[in-house]
């Protein structure tokens, strides 16, 4: 079993904001995928299916960014999983616009309090990511804010084949190993 886990806030006001890549990209796979988001447990939005064969997990945590880690350690102990099975998708702001990163376990959260969460909630950082890059606030911005505002109409046109990108890479992942994956998805475009 894998869990594929997108990192976000609940709710149409957060929906299409910087901060909401990772459910994009889980709701992408859905529809891919045939998995309906439908059952709400341990403090998630979850979609129960299979992909080529092996059993997944999609899930949106329901507790707010910055408290994610509460919905992926309960997850992770509710499954027969370990570490290596999770792979979580989220936004960065030290990637342009629309750059896609693969990384496996070790680093740190890079300022995102949604993997800070997971982090210390999992007391490791040995999983793998699916980062999409949202770029740097403006100086006079605060990233607190910057992350929480939707994409303007010209950087919407970057960020939807990035959803589509991230998706290949998880389905990669999962497919074809993350040494393979971070080879193809790695490289600057």
């Amino acid at each position: 079993m894998r869990i594929i886990v997108g990192l976000g806030n609940p709710g149409v006001i957060y929906q299409n904001t910087r901060h909401n890549l990772g459910f994009r990209v889980i709701e992408r796979l859905a529809e891919r995928w045939a998995i309906p988001l439908t059952r709400r447990a341990l403090l998630s939005l979850i979609g129960e299916g299979y992909y080529q064969g092996e059993k997944v997990l999609l899930v949106q945590p329901q507790t707010y960014m910055n408290r994610s880690g509460e919905a992926v350690a309960r997850i992770c102990t509710s499954y027969p999983v370990t570490l290596a099975d999770l792979i979580l998708v989220h936004d960065d702001l030290d990637m342009p616009l629309g750059r896609i990163r693969i990384k496996r376990g070790g680093g740190g959260a890079g300022g995102n309090r949604g993997v800070a969460s997971v982090i210390a909630a999992l007391g490791s950082k040995d999983f793998a990511r699916v980062k999409i890059g949202i770029g740097r606030p403006p100086p006079q911005q605060d990233p607190a804010d910057y992350v929480l505002q939707p994409f303007t109409q010209s950087e919407e046109a970057f960020i939807l084949p990035a959803i589509e990108r991230a998706a290949d890479a998880v389905e990669t992942l999962l497919r074809e190993g993350i040494e393979k994956a971070m080879a193809r998805f790695n490289t600057v475009e």
